[in-house]
């Protein structure tokens, strides 16, 4: 959110825009400006220039965007991942459930009852905290498991580097 200033003009009649705020009109002007939606590097360090950024801080910044692009392809697996396996639960879920009650029906006994809650409520249980981790994560939870995804992912990447060089040099 946009912070509020009391007195949003200066001395010589400017107006005064928080950062965040330039942000995303100059991101939405340039959008606008063009027609492609795309721009070219040339493009991108002349518009730079005009605005008196130099071609080291663009340079720094295309660094850290990369970085962070990565990151958020890394995140947008991660979250799919997580729904998948939670589907997958649901549906083992299901269809374990749903056998024991057609096989109750069928068979005409609840005599196992006491031992089905022992068996499926905590699993139900489990499925619900699954269910509420995925879809309302708390930050500094969500951000720990998805780095030791993370890491774990890389380290898989490294063996897998490792493995295709040996088995290329055999």
């Amino acid at each position: 959110m946009a912070e509020l200033r009391a007195d949003p003009y200066i001395n010589n009649g400017d107006f005064l825009y928080p950062a965040e705020d330039a942000q995303q009109i100059l991101s939405l002007a340039i959008a606008r400006q063009t027609e492609s939606g795309e721009l070219s590097r040339t493009q991108l360090l002349e518009i730079a220039d005009e605005l008196g950024i130099s071609a080291d801080s663009i340079a720094a910044a295309e660094r850290e965007w990369d970085v962070k692009k990565y990151e958020l392809a890394d995140q947008k697996l991660f979250d799919n991942q997580r729904k998948q396996r939670l589907q997958n639960d649901i549906a083992q879920f299901l269809i374990w459930g749903g056998g024991v009650l057609v096989f109750q029906l069928v068979t005409g006994g609840w005599v196992w009852n006491g031992l089905l809650y022992l068996v499926f409520g905590p699993w139900a249980l489990q499925i619900a905290w699954d269910a509420w981790r995925i879809y309302r994560p708390n930050n500094y939870s969500y951000r720990k498991e998805f780095e030791h995804w993370r890491r774990k992912q890389q380290m898989k990447r490294a063996v897998g580097g490792v493995v295709r060089r040996f088995l290329r040099s055999s």
